[in-house]
């Protein structure tokens, strides 16, 4: 599986690291991200596109590493099924709930996260 090339930055998450604010300010920085910087596409499993709705941040582990933290965290979200949007689709245009678990490595010195799908076992 390729890795996911968006970078973004999480500062707060990296301030607040070590704290028990940790998991909460990360879970609220990922959210208001722009969805797309995420490798959610990847994930869909009963659907074949993301749906332009909120996301939901679980974390699941967080570590130090030799440059910087990573965080393991469960990405709640919906997809959809995409058809042609013909008069006759029998395609569902409701949104359906997905999920996925994604790597997050933020640098200790610059907060640049660079996000990658867990490999599934």
């Amino acid at each position: 599986m390729s890795v996911f090339a968006a970078r973004f930055s999480l500062p707060q998450a990296l301030a607040a690291w070590d704290t028990p604010r940790f998991g909460g300010v990360f879970k609220q920085e990922v959210e208001q991200l722009d969805p797309t910087l995420l490798p959610l596409q990847q994930g869909l499993t009963g659907t074949s596109a993301v749906a332009d709705e909120p996301i939901s941040v679980m974390v699941l582990g967080a570590s130090v590493t030799a440059d910087g933290l990573r965080v393991k965290a469960g990405i709640f979200y919906a997809g959809v099924l995409s058809g042609c949007s013909c008069a006759d689709d029998p395609t569902p245009l409701e949104s359906q709930p997905e999920y996925c678990e994604l790597w997050f490595d933020i640098d200790l010195r610059s907060a640049a996260t660079r996000v990658e799908p867990v490999p599934q076992t």
